[in-house]
């Protein structure tokens, strides 16, 4: 087919990729396999670009270079290593043992068990940063027995999704390993486009640091108001009568203490910068290894599940990358990227209308997208614009992991409220679970907010550890 005029052109290049786009939402509600949809959508749509003549079959050169360097990206290597030792824990159960030994020591209090629920959730999400995983794990363990003891149904769910979506904002997780390797790219494609040849670098480490804050705060809003609801209204958080019996030293040393050690271990090795992120993930898939072994927990058939689970998990991540840089690859060679920057910087309000809108447009997409497509397939695409009209990247960062929790906490489709309601008895219905979360989801909002006004809750820790 004849090349178009170059005005035609431009213009045509920018429906197809406005086009491409629209057709990867539409193709991803079908069911398909992500990482398989966004390769295809893609490829089929650079076959029209070259057909109409406003796409370079040589940009596709650049694929295999892109696919080695995502796969040896030493970064990434942390995901497989700190899934591992979420999974570790979750299959050994030492997180049921947490559960139990910070259930025993809160629970004569009013509203015990929902803060236990919570504390264990915080701790959890920094040890597995799955939301899958998390939620799916308290609602087995932690919903029968709080149902049992007489907590109302619409506190327990609601504070057990709550828990559960922590994994996204509290360091360490896949997200936020996610979420700062692309935004490091980002962030220097945004300073060469300004002109800026030696251009700063921020690591996940600085992605940690910022969130770090930002994720305690948001656990400590939680904590208050499940303790004002149960001093408030004592009979929908009864405390549980007391048990003869002390607490066992053994088990507060390996149910508590360990995991705690743990997490701060890797954490603070990467916080101090003794320790790479995937230096400091080793570390604590060797270090969770232990602990199961110490517990007594471990057998050559748990380790088997264990590793089955890391390889599927990170298979799909990998091949969700994939196919991610497949379709980020064609997008930019229609002008996609460029048009998303135009848009964005001529939009009411500056650098503040154009965050708005991105981050509203992601708290849609979580409704139909998990967390790992999002962080590959929409920041790459509006965080350079983002980054170049002056927003700091540690904390537009954290705020695009609190914007994805709050999408993944939300009703009616929120991630969270979907693994609940898998696991949780026929008496808790979907309607007591949606009620549940409003309060959070409040809270959530809030801590948005703070973050928008007060940024230096993000960028303070980073700005000193440098």
């Amino acid at each position: 087919m004849e090349a178009v005029p170059d005005m035609d052109a431009f213009v045509l290049s920018e429906i197809l990729a406005v086009l491409m786009f629209a057709t990867l939402c539409v193709a991803l509600l079908s069911g398909f396999p992500v990482a398989f949809t966004l390769g295809s959508v893609a490829l089929g749509f650079a076959a029209l670009g070259m057909a109409f003549g406003v796409f370079d079959w040589v940009l596709l050169q650049a694929l295999p270079n892109r696919v080695f360097g995502a796969m040896g990206n030493e970064t990434l290597l942390a995901v497989p290593l700190f899934v591992f030792m979420g999974r570790m824990l979750e299959r050994s159960g030492v997180a049921e043992d947490l559960l139990e030994t910070v259930g025993r020591l809160f629970g004569r209090v009013r509203g015990g068990l929902v803060v236990a629920v919570m504390l264990v959730g915080a701790l959890l999400a920094a040890s597995t940063g799955i939301v899958g995983a998390t939620v799916v794990a308290m609602g087995l363990i932690s919903l029968p027995v709080m149902l049992r003891n007489g907590y109302d149904p619409r506190l327990a769910s609601g504070t057990i999704c709550a828990a559960g979506t922590l994994g996204q904002i509290i360091p360490p997780s896949l997200v936020l390993v996610l979420l700062g390797d692309q935004l490091g790219s980002a962030y220097q494609q945004a300073q060469l486009r300004a002109g800026n040849f030696a251009p700063k670098t921020v690591s996940v480490g600085d992605l940690f640091a910022g969130a770090l804050l930002p994720g305690l705060v948001l656990v400590g809003l939680y904590l208050a108001y499940l303790l004002w609801t149960a001093w408030r209204r004592p009979e929908l958080a009864p405390p549980l009568p007391a048990r003869a019996e002390p607490l066992p030293k053994r088990q507060l040393l390996l149910a508590l203490v360990a995991p705690l050690v743990l997490v701060l271990l890797v954490l603070g090795s990467i916080l101090k910068g003794y320790a790479t992120p995937t230096e400091a993930a080793a570390v604590g898939a060797v270090g969770a290894t232990l602990i199961a072994l110490a517990a007594g927990r471990l057998s050559l058939a748990r380790v088997r599940e264990v590793v089955d689970g890391t390889v599927t998990i990170s298979a799909m991540v990998y091949f969700i990358l994939i196919g991610a840089t497949v379709f980020t690859l064609v997008f930019r060679g229609l002008g996609g990227e460029d048009m998303v920057h135009y848009w964005l910087a001529n939009l009411p309000g500056g650098m503040w209308g154009a965050l708005l809108i991105a981050l509203f447009a992601m708290f849609l997409l979580g409704f139909v997208l998990d967390f790992i497509e999002i962080v590959l397939v929409v920041v790459p695409i509006v965080a350079p614009a983002l980054l170049a009209m002056g927003a700091d990247p540690v904390w537009l960062g954290v705020l695009i992991a609190m914007v994805l929790q709050t999408s993944f906490l939300t009703p009616p489709f929120g991630f969270a409220l979907f693994y609940l309601r898998g696991v949780a008895p026929p008496e808790v219905p979907t309607v007591t679970i949606y009620r549940g979360v409003v309060p959070f989801i409040l809270l959530q909002m809030a801590m948005v907010g703070v973050l928008l006004v007060w940024p230096s809750l993000a960028t303070w820790l980073p700005g000193k550890m440098l």
